[in-house]
């Protein structure tokens, strides 16, 4: 999830504590609190990436996602932050982030389905995101989904202590513009831990007016490039929340919760071996 705005703490979400002024750089022991909150994220996307079929809807997709999350023993990171309604961001086809799952949402066979969730465990978040493709998808959807993962992982190898955010920001801008596609630059990752949502701001793109933050050991990272088939530029939904391509075309994220070493990095919601 890549809002960035004030923190808001209804009755039902996870406490937000009010953010430290600066970026957090986590101990040994806050790191493997967030390793085990970033566990049980990675298992409920890869759960959901083998059981989502046409035919299931959207709030189908959620359901399942609180009921493991809560089974393992965390909180739903999304459920009540800033208002958000649901235990996932569900996004179809041209839907680009911060989508409402909905019994009226049914998934059909040539879709790509983004779902973005996160799980508060003993005072810490993890945060990551996936885009399945359903089914039988077009050439062009299949070969966005492709280089939305690969451009995460081309800015991921650039994580480690003493490199730039704008590092790994021109990494990923250069290979999803290789491919033929652009970068939402209306939302970027953002650091994670005690909050959902902490400084410093990931951008995905080359840009003077972020504040170009060196990389620190013990930092965790939530790096989510957007890329979109057609234009950059997106609109809000009535519903305050979802986002959209102004041109319908297609959209594509990917998002892993990273923490910085001293010599690389560590993705803390790998799926891999799970």
């Amino acid at each position: 999830m890549n809002i960035l705005t004030n923190f808001f703490s209804p009755a039902n979400a996870p406490v937000q504590t009010r953010p430290r002024k600066g970026i957090e750089i986590k101990s040994r022991r806050e790191i493997e609190i967030m390793r085990q909150a970033s566990t049980i994220v990675a298992t409920v996307l890869k759960e959901i990436s083998e059981l989502i079929k046409p035919g299931m809807t959207t709030a189908d997709l959620d359901a399942y996602a609180e009921k493991r999350i809560r089974e393992m023993g965390a909180t739903p990171s999304f459920k009540g932050y800033q208002g958000f309604p649901a235990s996932i961001c569900s996004c179809i086809n041209h839907e680009v982030v911060h989508g409402i799952p909905s019994k009226r949402k049914t998934i059909r066979n040539g879709d790509i389905v983004k779902v973005d969730t996160g799980a508060y465990f003993n005072g810490f978040h993890g945060d990551s995101c996936i885009t399945i493709a359903v089914g039988e998808v077009t050439p062009e959807a299949a070969k966005l989904v492709r280089v939305a993962e690969e451009a995460l992982f081309k800015g991921i190898e650039q994580v480690k202590e003493g490199n730039y955010i704008l590092d790994l920001a021109g990494a990923i801008q250069d290979h999803v513009e290789a491919n033929g596609f652009v970068i939402v630059e209306d939302f970027t990752g953002h650091g994670v831990g005690r909050n959902l949502h902490e400084e410093p701001s990931v951008f995905n793109f080359r840009t003077n007016e972020l504040k170009n933050v060196r990389l620190r050991e013990g930092m965790t990272l939530a790096i989510e490039p957007i890329l979109n088939a057609g234009s950059k530029n997106v609109r809000i939904l009535g519903d305050r929340w979802t986002a959209v391509t102004v041109d319908n075309s297609l959209s594509a994220q990917f998002e892993h919760t990273v923490l910085v070493t001293k010599t690389g990095h560590e993705i803390l919601t790998d799926r891999r071996g799970l």
